[in-house]
């Protein structure tokens, strides 16, 4: 790939495309591109959090860190529909999907927009999800941890998926020296699932 989906890349040519898959017991239509990550089906890693998280009734306001073309979102919106959903990504073209996919699901507690971490973030909220881009580099995802303690409510949460060869153990120590807290919800394949809370 000479451009990486963690870039800005509508200059990509488009080549869209759709497909159907089964998360959280909705049957879901994602329309895919050029350019943006996992685009021929929903990556593993995404499946293992998707079927992982357990959102509580006080956990209205989600952020999707991140986001891609929406499959983490979108299927948590779609069955949490009174819970509001932000999406967001550095590249706009995966942004633009997020909002084509949230139409298509009918989906209508998700918003989608563009922001370099959390760089247009302007508000709290209860949990922050993320399948983080670790192809751009460690310190992107430790950013993403670090950063997100200013941007989680009291009580809040953050959930992130690594692989363990991706370095989830020492993320998993960074979260605990970070958060004073860190669970291992799940392994799956080599997949680390690992929420901390904010206390």
């Amino acid at each position: 790939m000479g451009k990486h989906y963690y870039t800005n890349n509508l200059e990509m040519e488009s080549n869209p495309k759709q497909f159907e898959f089964k998360l959280r017991d909705n049957w879901l239509k994602f329309i895919t591109d050029h350019g943006v990550f996992s685009k021929k089906e929903i990556d593993y890693g995404s499946r293992v959090l998707i079927k992982s998280i357990v959102l509580e009734e006080k956990d209205t306001n989600i952020l999707d860190m991140g986001c891609g073309y929406g499959p983490i979102g979108i299927s948590l919106a779609k069955e949490f529909s009174l819970k509001t959903f932000h999406l967001v990504d550095v590249n706009l073209r995966a942004v633009g999907l997020a909002k084509q996919n949230s139409i298509l699901n009918d989906v209508s507690n998700v918003c989608a927009f563009y922001s370099d971490r959390y760089e247009n973030i302007s508000q709290q909220y209860d949990v922050i999800i993320s399948n983080p881009p670790v192809r751009a580099g460690k310190q992107i995802v430790l950013n993403i941890i670090e950063d997100a303690i200013d941007y989680l409510n009291d009580d809040g949460s953050i959930w992130i998926v690594l692989q363990k060869k991706q370095g989830a153990p020492s993320i998993k120590n960074k979260m605990e020296a970070l958060y004073g807290n860190c669970d291992v919800i799940c392994r799956d394949k080599g997949y680390y699932v690992l929420k901390s809370n904010k206390t």
